[in-house]
């Protein structure tokens, strides 16, 4: 079939799967932009902008009434897993895979792109579409909006959607207030003695320690947190030792930290930095922390959210948005919407035992009808004065 006669559905599957195979780690998406690039430069806009927080693109079309500007989102990169999905259209690149739906996110606003240029007539004020990269822990909305994307012209408010393996394809989750979760990093050295495994009373075990740190983290959730307040702690390294009968000199942790309260959250490193000192006291060791603020909270804002479920209920149909609980995951689209207000939903893409599995596991697959869903979704918001 010519290119010109694809249906959306073709074109959205036939790029998501072109991307899925080419998967770019965060901010050296270069091959993933060069082709956001070449697609958007085949159409009509007003100004590309290239180069935008070093990979992001930034397409702006004015539309043919009045109204505001309306910046839609995707982001472009991928994840440093080892894809286990037998598919036509596994990754090419070894240790590389979109194991988040991000793929899938290109796919559908480069389609959403090409269709509302079609309609510039009916698109009311002027729409950015906004391609960026370093969403998987690398800011690289931050850096986009340091590089002036809310501006020239002057963003009045954002949307962006993400595919979720844990909705039903089909379906939109929207959710007012805080959606998705702040994720802040801790970096844990606890120092003691080595010595011989036989004769720890000649050591500081800085193993010991650092395992009861790992459970007294937990007791800050459980016993100093508001239950109505939602919270995790996760270590996600810990390392330590060279062998079985070896006490090590010391310990390396690293772990996340999730909340969606504003006051919690600045309350987490000073909770964890007294119970370091009381261990360290106790145990005979001694710590460095050091605490990186990441994402804050995404907080979406009600009027944009209620454009969401307007344009969801007539695209989709009634019982096909839903009103979505809480998403423990963090989401960098959280700076903008710091800055304008903005509605970040999900979209379901569970279609079965395959498309189930959770993000980021190297098992993760979408159902390609979601992406028709998306599609709709941007284009109806793109019209939507």
């Amino acid at each position: 079939m010519p290119a010109a006669e694809k249906t959306p559905q073709d074109e959205l599957i036939r790029v998501r799967r072109l991307l899925h195979r080419k998967p770019e780690l965060s901010m050296l998406e270069f091959e993933t932009a060069r082709f956001v690039q070449s697609e958007l430069s085949a159409l009509p806009l007003d100004d590309l902008r290239t180069g935008i927080g070093k990979t992001g693109i930034l397409g702006t079309l004015k539309g043919g009434r009045p109204g505001p500007v309306t910046l839609l989102r995707a982001d472009m990169d991928a994840l440093p897993i080892a894809e286990l999905v037998e598919s036509p259209y596994v990754s090419e690149n070894a240790g590389v895979m979109h194991a988040c739906g991000h793929d899938g996110h290109v796919a559908i606003l480069l389609a959403a792109a090409r269709t509302l240029c079609s309609r510039r007539a009916e698109v009311p004020g002027t729409l950015v579409f906004c391609f960026q990269p370093g969403e998987e822990g690398s800011a690289g909305n931050r850096l986009m909006i340091e590089d002036g994307a809310l501006e020239n012209p002057h963003v009045d408010r954002t949307f962006a959607l993400h595919l979720f393996s844990g909705l039903d394809v089909g379906k939109i989750g929207v959710r007012d207030g805080a959606f998705f979760a702040s994720a802040d990093e801790f970096f844990l050295t606890i120092a003691g003695k080595g010595g011989h495994g036989a004769m720890p009373q000649l050591a500081v075990d800085p193993v010991v320690a650092a395992s009861y740190f790992v459970t007294m983290l937990q007791t800050i959730v459980s016993r100093e947190v508001a239950p109505k307040d939602p919270a995790v702690f996760t270590v996600g390294k810990f390392e330590a030792g060279t062998t079985f009968n070896v006490i090590p000199d010391k310990a390396t942790l690293m772990g996340t930290v999730r909340c969606f309260d504003a006051d919690v959250r600045a309350s987490m490193p000073v909770r964890m930095e007294r119970i370091l000192k009381g261990l360290c006291d106790a145990m005979r060791v001694e710590y460095e922390l050091k605490y990186h603020w990441s994402y804050p909270p995404t907080v979406n804002n009600k009027a944009m959210n209620d454009l969401v479920r307007e344009v969801g209920r007539k695209t989709l149909g009634d019982e096909n948005v839903v009103e979505h609980d809480i998403v423990m995951w963090a989401e960098d689209m959280s700076f903008m919407q710091e800055q304008r207000p903005g509605s970040y939903f999900i979209v379901g893409a569970r279609g079965g035992e395959s498309t189930s599995f959770p993000h980021h596991n190297a098992r993760f697959d979408i159902d390609e009808r979601a992406l028709e869903v998306g599609y709709k979704m941007m284009v109806a918001l793109g019209l939507r004065g």
